[in-house]
């Protein structure tokens, strides 16, 4: 009797989650199966055994049913709902059946410094020709805990990515592969050292150029927070999984302009799951992971532990397959090439393949990591050149680089190099004839002074008077004032937002957006200006000139009405998309600048943005010129592109990350409102980041926040000089001086030894 009750809970269990996955009772006659359960389980000493039984294979049998045709048609959000359902396997049930043994750093439990956030030392078992081999990995991912709220859902704190880069880096030094597996639906937003967005840009900038194998796991990947450990060589991904930009409620509620508080329509989001791309086999499609691990049917629970050994089958292979690509030893090659062609190639004949890689093989590992996320999203954008323009750039591209590297790498650097010797053997020889000609100096001093002396007793003669020439003219260094906006045109007043707090009068439109640069005389409230003011008065005059004009955003995932706000955007600015690049000049310094453009669907980047700020890098890196990120407005990643526009986070920060490591000087400034995204990875990166007044920036706006963390913020909480207090910035510009300050900076910031100096 105790069996065919556990059959019935069981059975329960399982209608249980038939029901959470479609979100009701009423498919399949869940509801009424449910009633015969508990009219069993009430009537166990009334049936006779053998109808007990009966009924109880009876009911198993529809079930199963259900089961089978459920996961037939699985929709996108009922695999959302798989994965977020309580019975899912966690991270800690990895950790337990896949590795042999670990040790939870960092604290255990909710005595964890972020519990969201586990970090573990294990020892992983390969059996080759029945024989066992150990290996040492750093394993890290997010815990959603099987009923446990300290966990906080997965959603990491910004110190539970810290930890996380922490132990990257003792993972790094000890040589051994990382596993990153994410669980979570994003990254909690709060902007306290070391803030969500800066943690998850550092957490990318470090992981570019990691020297171990990194491979990476997706059950659950929520936008940032899952690039926080995402950015790997091997991406795998669960079947019932999903990987995405935004969750689907999120991008309802954004899609729908439903107003906080009220409720998302659940055909909305429906519909949105399915718009955003989020599967395995559609992330699969994109190119955003390259392998998918196949769950049991309706996905796999804790303890399935069939499914860990799959589990840990694959992240092996997965593991063996990013260190043979680095080796140049013939008999790995010959293997690799044999793998490949196997009909199933993880029961391929297997070796024993050393994990830690020699400086040439870190060295190949980086090459391939750099190159497989330069080809992320490279299908996402328009203005796809000819083969032959193709061919032609490609030379100009290297002519250019040959001649850069001449000019500034052997001319200037004999140049400094001789400079230096001859500097030393002056001041060598200096101090050589200083000593032998001491004597002398000092006997010709006295005898002078003997003579003025006698001299000054005969005649005062007056000081030589010191005349200092003051040239005059205008200030170079002030706005050009080449451009006004068209605002100036409207004969009104407004009132400055701050009127009532610093008694702040009217203000005058005409001179508010003319002399006044929009800039409030009394309080420095900083009113916003649009792009073009920034390129008439900040550059040298006719100094712009436009590159990659050509690249244009497109629908890639056919996103229902993007392509008509595509369109709209294109006539209201005249461009392909939200990223103005061109080459400028500063009081004669050559810069390349990046400006992410409110006017283009609210400065959101995606796989067009994202091309054109890694060309840029390029650009910057082959000339030898500073890059000035200004970001004008960036609403994040623009959802409408899933997880291609995701992957611009990782793509372009690589690209950053090799431009600073060639030397580069890299500038950020931020304006008017910079979130989400862009500012987790390729714009809070940067070394050096300044915020014109008056600009908000963070990781996620007021509305996200309240819904995310229950919680009010104060009304400056994303204002540049919280920023600024909090470290996340180096400084505050005001507009009026932007042109002076940038000057500033490419004089100041960045090696003493750039081209320019």
């Amino acid at each position: 009797m105790n069996e065919l009750l556990k059959n019935i809970q069981n059975i329960e269990q399982r209608i249980g989650c038939l029901t959470h996955i479609k979100n009701t009772d009423d498919w399949g006659n869940l509801s009424i199966f449910h009633t015969n359960c508990e009219e069993l389980k009430n009537r166990r000493y009334d049936l006779e055994s053998k109808e007990f039984a009966d009924r109880i294979k009876k009911l198993n049998a529809s079930i199963q049913f259900l089961e089978q045709r459920c996961e037939k048609n699985l929709t996108a959000m009922e695999r959302v709902r798989i994965v977020r359902n309580p019975l899912r396997f966690s991270f800690k049930d990895i950790l337990e059946n896949v590795y042999e043994d670990y040790t939870e750093l960092g604290g255990q439990g909710e005595f964890n410094i972020d519990p969201a956030m586990v970090v573990a030392k294990a020892n992983i078992v390969r059996r080759i020709k029945k024989k066992p081999y150990t290996a040492s990995v750093m394993v890290i991912g997010q815990e959603v805990g099987h009923g446990e709220e300290f966990r906080n859902g997965g959603s990491c704190k910004p110190w539970g990515n810290e930890k996380a880069l922490r132990y990257m880096k003792v993972a790094e030094t000890e040589g051994i592969p990382i596993h990153f597996y994410i669980f979570t639906p994003g990254s909690y937003p709060v902007e306290e050292y070391p803030g969500a967005a800066q943690q998850i840009a550092r957490n990318l900038y470090a992981m570019t150029k990691l020297r171990v194998p990194m491979i990476s796991v997706i059950s659950e990947g929520g936008s940032g927070g899952a690039e926080a450990i995402g950015l790997s060589d091997f991406r795998l991904m669960f079947s019932h999984g999903y990987y995405s930009v935004i969750s689907p409620e999120g991008a309802a509620a954004i899609e729908g302009r439903v107003r906080e508080g009220k409720k998302v329509p659940r055909a909305l989001i429906e519909a949105c799951a399915n718009r955003l791309h989020i599967t395995a086999r559609e992330n699969l499609k994109l190119g955003t992971i390259d392998r998918i691990i196949q769950e049991p049917p309706l996905g796999a629970k804790s303890d399935d532990f069939s499914f860990f050994a799959r589990v840990r089958s694959e992240i092996i292979r997965a593991t063996d397959e990013v260190v043979l690509k680095t080796k140049s030893v013939r008999g790995f090659r010959s293997y690799e090439v044999k793998r490949k062609k196997a009909e199933h190639p993880e029961q391929a004949p297997q070796i024993d393949i050393p994990w830690d890689l020699n400086p040439s093989e870190t060295k190949r590992l980086l090459s391939l990591r750099s190159k497989k996320y330069r080809a992320m999203g490279k299908d996402g954008f328009g203005g796809e050149i000819l083969p032959a323009e193709n061919v032609f750039k490609s030379l100009q591209a290297t002519v250019e680089k040959l001649y850069y590297t001449f000019r500034y790498d052997v001319l200037k650097e004999h140049q400094k190099q001789v400079k230096k010797t001859l500097k030393e053997m002056t001041g060598e020889g200096s101090v050589l004839v200083k000593r032998l000609t001491d004597p002398f100096v000092a006997a010709y001093n006295s005898i002078v002074h003997k003579d003025k002396t006698r001299d000054n007793k005969t005649s005062s003669l007056p000081p030589q008077a010191v005349i200092s020439s003051v040239g005059s003219g205008p200030d170079p260094l002030e706005l050009t004032d080449t451009y006004t906006s068209p605002l100036a045109n409207e004969d009104r007043t407004v009132s400055c937002p701050n009127a009532e707090k610093y008694g702040c009068e009217d203000l005058w439109v005409p001179d508010l957006y003319g002399e006044f640069a929009g800039v409030c005389q009394k309080c420095g409230h900083h009113f916003p200006l649009e792009h073009q003011w920034y390129l008439k008065n900040i550059f040298d005059p006719d100094s712009i000139r436009a590159f990659n004009s050509d690249v244009y955003s497109k629908n890639p995932l056919k996103y229902e009405g993007l392509d008509e706000r595509l369109q709209l955007a294109r006539s209201k600015t005249g461009l392909g998309c939200a990223n103005l690049t061109f080459h400028a000049r500063v009081m004669d310094i050559q810069v390349v600048v990046s400006m992410l453009i409110a006017d283009f669907r609210n400065g959101t980047v995606g796989t067009a943005e994202g091309e054109k700020f890694v060309q840029a890098c390029e650009l910057a890196k082959r000339k030898k010129r500073p890059l000035l990120a200004y970001v004008h407005t960036t609403g994040g990643i623009r959802i409408q592109e899933g997880t291609l526009g995701v992957t611009q986070m990782p793509k372009c920060t690589m690209a950053v990350r090799e431009y600073i490591d060639a030397g580069g000087l890299y500038i950020v400034v931020y304006d008017n409102n910079s979130y989400a995204g862009p500012v987790a990875s390729f714009l809070g990166c940067s070394p050096y980041q300044f915020a014109i007044r008056s600009c908000n920036i963070g990781f996620a706006g007021p509305r996200v926040i309240r819904e995310t963390t229950g919680m009010d913020i104060p009304p400056d909480y994303h204002k540049s000089r919280s920023a600024l207090r909090r470290g996340h910035i180096q400084g505050v510009w005001d507009r009026r001086d932007f042109r002076r300050n940038l000057y500033k900076a490419l004089q100041t910031m960045g090696s003493p030894s750039l081209y320019y100096r």
